[in-house]
């Protein structure tokens, strides 16, 4: 099975993958409820299905890659970015 290559050398989930596209090209952050939308979106455009609980599984995805994802604002925002260096 062929290994996953992404720019953040290490194998993650698709939906971490696809979490890290939209907040590179939001600029390395965004509001959380902005980065549902556009992952809801590609989904949509690859013509997968979007879960009903699509936003639950992204905070799970944000808080298990803390090593690539953190809150700039502190631990009550909504806001998340890549960690510095990898966006």
């Amino acid at each position: 099975m062929a290994q996953n290559t992404n720019p953040w050398g290490k194998k993650l989930d698709p939906l971490a993958e696809d979490v890290a596209a939209v907040l590179m090209r939001m600029g390395g952050s965004a509001h959380q409820k902005d980065v549902v939308e556009r992952v809801a979106a590609m989904k949509r455009q690859r013509g997968e299905t979007v879960a009903q609980d699509l936003a639950a599984k992204i905070v799970e995805v944000f808080e298990h890659y803390r090593d690539l994802f953190f809150r700039p604002f502190g631990e009550g925002s909504q806001r998340w970015a890549l960690q510095p260096g990898l966006a």
